[in-house]
Order: structure tokens, then C-alpha cells, then sequence
């Protein structure tokens, strides 16, 4: 019994220090940056830095608008899927699959082949591709977590009894699915949220200012200001988990119908 007790809290233990020993030298080598002396020299620098905050602000809005499209076009077809056309689980499963068998870098070349002389002629051209290819990314989590969350309801009762209540497709979606599925898609959320934060290949092919091509030229001109913007990154990772913990409390799982006219 105390081997079966032992061992685990020996992986346990393994693994914490695989995690957290990196973690800390890049924190302590971000210290460093005046000779001598333990400093936030190297924070106080990036926090300086203008391109700092145009980047971030950048990729925060591409990630909450592939958030939101990601969404927007996931719930619904999942939903129908699951509901009406379940044969089509596999096909769908399948094309959400595709981002991890394209590369990144293949995507968006083809991107700027085919687009080259239409939306990359604009700013906003740019940026609707870059979000658009986002989305791409993000299907393969947000479907994962969206699905889980679905199947874990009974999606057919409650949209007969929502039906039985007079309510439209609309209705049902926005306040009967949407909120059934609320820790699912934070979920979703918050991986799709992590690959664009740190996303690189796209934004710095499709001449983006984003975080990712940001903290790579960083990278290559400067010594202790790297270390610190990934310390700065783990702990908006961290703050967003913990934001989704926050937002999440309930009873997930739980389904309910409510406020259905």
C-alpha cells in the first residue's frame, strides 16, 4: 500500500520540476539584466516599448474575434449535427481534423496565392485573412470541446420542449444551447485563445503586427527582454485559465430551460 501511494507522488513530483525548473531559470535570467544586481530592468523595458502594447492589443482582438466567429460557426453546426444528421459526425470530425495535417506555413502561402491581389491590397484585407485563418486553427479545439459538451446533454429534449414552448431556431440556439454548452466553449475558448496569442508563421507571413512575430524579432535583438516577455506570457496563460475557472463556476453539466418565450 505504501509503494501504490509512493510512486505516483514520485511522477507527481517529476514532473512539477520538468515544468517549473525552466520556469524559474528564465525568470531568474530575466532578473539579470543589470550587472550585478536582481532587477525588473528587462520588464520595465518591455513595458516601455510602444510595439508592446500594439502587438498585444493586436493579437488580443484577433483572438476574441476567433473566438466569437469560432463560435458563431461551431455551436450551430454541431448542434444540427448532433440533432438531425448524426451520419455526418465522421465527415465533419474530418474536415475539423485537416489544420493538424495542413501545415501552418502551407495554409498561408496558399492563402497569399489566391489572395495576393484582392484583401492583401488592404489592411483590412490582411487582418480578415488572419483571423479567417484563426478560425481554421482553432476548429479542432473548439469542435473537441463543443462536442464533449453537447453530448453530455440531451440535446432533443430540450429543444422539443423549447419548440413546445414557441421558440425559434434563434431562440433555442442563444438561450438554450449557448448556455448549456457555457464551460465547454470556455474551454474552446481559451486553447483558441493560446494558439493566437503565441501563433507566429501566419502573422509574420501576411506582414501582421502581432504578438507572435513581436516577441520572435525581440528575440533577435535583444538579450534579457525575451526572457521576460515569456515569464509575461505563462502569466496571461495562467490568468486567462484562472479567468475561465472564474466565469465557469456552477454546476457544469447541468442542463436547463429557462426564460424560453
Amino acid at each position: 500500500m505504501r509503494k501504490r501511494h509512493f510512486w505516483p507522488w514520485v511522477w507527481v513530483v517529476l514532473g512539477l520540476l520538468y515544468f517549473f525548473v525552466p520556469l524559474i531559470a528564465t525568470f531568474d535570467f530575466s532578473l539579470r539584466a543589470r550587472k550585478g544586481v536582481l532587477s525588473f530592468d528587462a520588464y520595465a523595458n518591455v513595458f516601455d516599448d510602444t510595439f508592446f502594447y500594439q502587438s498585444f492589443t493586436f493579437s488580443l482582438q484577433a483572438a476574441l474575434l476567433t473566438i466569437v466567429i469560432s463560435a458563431l460557426l461551431i455551436v450551430p453546426t454541431v448542434y444540427w449535427v448532433q440533432l438531425r444528421v448524426p451520419r455526418l459526425r465522421p465527415v465533419v470530425e474530418f474536415v475539423t481534423l485537416l489544420p493538424f495535417v495542413v501545415p501552418a506555413v502551407v495554409l498561408v502561402f496558399g492563402l497569399i496565392r489566391t489572395y495576393s491581389s484582392t484583401l492583401l491590397n488592404s489592411r483590412a484585407g490582411g487582418y480578415s485573412l488572419l483571423v479567417a485563418s484563426y478560425v481554421v486553427l482553432s476548429f479542432p479545439y473548439m469542435y473537441r470541446a463543443i462536442d464533449t459538451g453537447l453530448r453530455a446533454i440531451d440535446v432533443r429534449t430540450l429543444t422539443e420542449a423549447a419548440q413546445s414552448l414557441g421558440a425559434s431556431w434563434a431562440t433555442i440556439l442563444l438561450r438554450v444551447i449557448f448556455p448549456n454548452v457555457r464551460i465547454a466553449l470556455l474551454s474552446g475558448a481559451f486553447l483558441s485563445f493560446a494558439i493566437v496569442m503565441g501563433e507566429y508563421t501566419i502573422a509574420s507571413l501576411l506582414a501582421q503586427p502581432a504578438f507572435g512575430p513581436y516577441m520572435n524579432l525581440k528575440a533577435s535583438s535583444a538579450v534579457y527582454e525575451p526572457s521576460a516577455l515569456a515569464i509575461l506570457s505563462f502569466g496571461l496563460t495562467w490568468g486567462t485559465v484562472a479567468l475561465i475557472q472564474f466565469l465557469g463556476r456552477g454546476a457544469p453539466g447541468q442542463t436547463q430551460l429557462g426564460g424560453v418565450r
